[in-house]
């Protein structure tokens, strides 16, 4: 009897693990990209060219992933076509070349804390596309439609006051434990140009992410799909970094914090930490995988504010929280119509292009 009851502890003890697995591996991918935001800040302000380090990361990540796509999808890898390589190209302008050019380009008018709030409005701009474009359809009799469209017009209303809002900076409490000099204080102040270069790259994320579920049901190779947008993406960020930026020397890199930065994005971001997301989006879908962005977003605010000794505005703390609060109406609402498409026997009720409701 007790061997029998201790077998079962054990075998609930394994089921536990396996069930919180994707959570834990959800968390550690949040705390890689809050890392990320002050590794390539770091960078940038030691005089690194965001352009240079966008076509550096994808180069080095399409080296690092190469192998992984090549052997794991050697017969899932459908035949590349004419269409499919212009599908592509101009995924790798969406999710890869414009989009990390912008978005990285910035944070030298901005800070962390407004770049990884803003990332938080992706779910809604993609909900907002998908709306105009047919890909999904809202009920506003259903409160799940109801929730959606509240959630979405909350996250823009976040959007808005974190862009047109700055307000009081929030004092320190102490001197910063960890210190990232600055190239100089007047690049930090063009926060108008920054809030534009983020939510361009934020909506041509969405558009990517739209784009992106329609291609990989013709080439449903993810691994090789995104070792060919880094690719692509990298040679098309090499064109665009050319042709603005006139010092051959911004190519050049030491033993030094460039170098570090380049590293980590192309093999942690872009290779590690892109592969426990596919694996968590496999086993609990994308709804799973969107909820722990704001984790993210309050990582980076502790961080900046309290061991980096950033700045935090007023207004990037109260757009951030409604943000979330508009995030997670939305994904309530994108929730509920996965249960409802997994209860439903006839599929065609759910909309053919949400990801959410694929069987």
């Amino acid at each position: 009897m007790a061997k029998a009851m201790e077998q079962q502890k054990r075998v609930s003890h394994v089921f536990v693990c396996r069930e919180l697995k994707p959570h834990l591996f959800m968390v550690i991918v949040q705390v890689g990209y809050t890392l990320l935001y002050f590794i390539t800040e770091a960078s940038f302000n030691h005089g690194m060219s965001p352009h240079v380090y966008v076509t550096y990361r994808h180069i080095v990540a399409t080296v690092v992933m190469f192998p992984f796509a090549y052997f794991l999808e050697r017969d899932a890898r459908p035949k590349l076509t004419l269409a499919l390589l212009m599908e592509i190209f101009l995924l790798s302008l969406l999710g890869v070349s414009v989009t990390l050019n912008m978005y990285f380009a910035s944070l030298n008018y901005t800070n962390p804390t407004f770049v990884a709030s803003m990332v938080n409005t992706i779910a809604s701009l993609t909900f907002i596309i998908a709306v105009a474009t047919r890909f999904e359809v809202v009920d506003v009799w259903n409160p799940r439609g109801i929730a959606k469209v509240i959630g979405t017009m909350i996250s823009l209303a976040g959007v808005l006051i974190m862009t047109l809002y700055k307000g009081p900076v929030m004092r320190n409490l102490w001197r910063p434990l960890i210190h990232i000099p600055r190239k100089s204080a007047a690049i930090t102040e063009d926060w108008l140009k920054g809030s534009i270069l983020t939510v361009s790259s934020c909506v041509a994320w969405s558009l990517w992410y739209i784009m992106q579920a329609s291609t990989l049901k013709r080439y449903p190779a993810q691994l090789s799909l995104t070792t060919w947008m880094c690719f692509v993406g990298a040679a098309q960020s090499a064109v665009f970094t050319v042709i603005i930026e006139h010092d051959s020397s911004a190519w050049t890199m030491g033993l030094n914090i460039d170098l570090w930065s380049t590293i980590y994005g192309g093999v942690v971001v872009a290779g590690f930490l892109i592969y426990i997301q596919l694996w968590c989006n496999e086993k609990r879908g994308p709804v799973f995988v969107t909820m722990f962005n704001p984790l993210s977003t309050i990582l980076v605010a502790i961080l900046a504010y309290f061991v980096f000794g950033e700045k935090l505005y007023l207004g990037s703390i109260i757009g951030s929280v409604i943000v979330i609060i508009g995030l997670y109406l939305l994904l309530w609402g994108k929730e509920r119509d996965q249960v409802v498409c997994m209860k439903s026997t006839d599929k065609s009720q759910c909309s053919a292009a949400d990801p959410e409701c694929r069987m």
